[in-house]
């Protein structure tokens, strides 16, 4: 049952930390947008770790070769990923945005089956299934013609690259022996890590004001940074537990979070499909927690 939790308060994170990428894409450009969701979470994440082995002292873990590919490959595919989620934000509006890239759940229990040895039941599959229908109805609230080819293939390729990183981050934590909430923690400080000093490095060199102004103002920058700890801490550890295409089915009740932010914060509308999606992602994550 703790995969559940996790991934709820995963859900819950991520819905406020797509509102405040969504903001922040209107102040600063892809770039410093995606630095925003890594800034301040590298601290925290470091915290979190010296915490678990402060309470509960465990022997260091021993890399491989296999876990430093999946870090470095996840690292960057949620760069990748993220960069990508700020452009459909520029693309539609938010909750359409938002949509498009929980497609996630369909492609990674696909990618997961073929390359990752993944395995689930009728009700898993089926559970993934009804989540794909809801992401369709809210991805196109007026049909296939609603959505133009461009934001299509941005939304195939965020959600492909979000697949990939989940994928990665399950199979780093699996290389590591140790307790389930130490393996996790490490994967998740350093793909943190890995992240902010490549973006970090990029922006001294090539755009250096955007830094800047990322510490002009940095009440949102800091709070989409919390908001991304908060929310990739339960992924991390959600997907050390159980298997991925189950838990970001389960993670679409996210949609439900993201429609009262986008109503009652981003003065956004909700229209009549966006309900049926809802309720056809709440049978959805019943399957895959039954």
């Amino acid at each position: 049952m703790s995969w559940i939790l996790f991934t709820l308060l995963a859900a819950f994170s991520q819905s406020w930390r797509n509102a405040f990428q969504s903001r922040l894409s209107k102040e600063l450009n892809v770039t410093g947008v995606t630095l925003s969701r890594f800034l301040w979470a590298g601290p925290l994440a470091a915290i979190y770790l010296w915490l678990l082995y402060y309470f509960e002292p465990v022997n260091l873990p021993s890399f491989t070769a296999y876990s430093y590919f999946f870090i470095i490959g996840a690292s960057v595919m949620q760069v990748i990923a993220t960069g990508l989620m700020v452009v459909l934000f520029k693309q539609k509006n938010f909750a359409i945005g938002a949509g498009l890239a929980k497609s996630e759940a369909p492609v990674s229990a696909f990618l997961g089956v073929l390359f990752f040895g993944t395995s689930l039941s009728l009700f898993g599959w089926l559970g993934v299934a009804i989540g794909a229908v809801a992401v369709f109805l809210l991805s196109c609230p007026d049909g296939l013609r609603s959505i133009s080819f461009k934001t299509a293939i941005i939304g195939l390729a965020c959600s492909t690259s979000f697949a990939l990183t989940s994928l990665w981050i399950r199979e780093a934590s699996l290389t590591l022996s140790l307790p389930f909430p130490h393996r996790a923690a490490w994967v998740l400080f350093l793909v943190i890590l890995f992240q902010t000093i490549a973006l970090v490095s990029y922006l001294l060199i090539r755009d250096f004001n955007t830094l800047k102004a990322m510490f002009i103002k940095p009440k949102l920058v800091v709070m989409t940074s919390i908001a991304s700890f908060i929310g990739s801490l339960g992924w991390f550890s959600a997907m050390s537990l159980q298997t991925v295409p189950l838990v970001k089915t389960l993670g679409q009740v996210e949609v439900f979070f993201t429609m009262l932010i986008s109503f009652f914060w981003l003065k956004e509308g909700i229209k009549r499909k966006d309900i049926l999606a809802l309720i056809l992602i709440v049978i959805a994550a019943v399957l895959v927690m039954w």
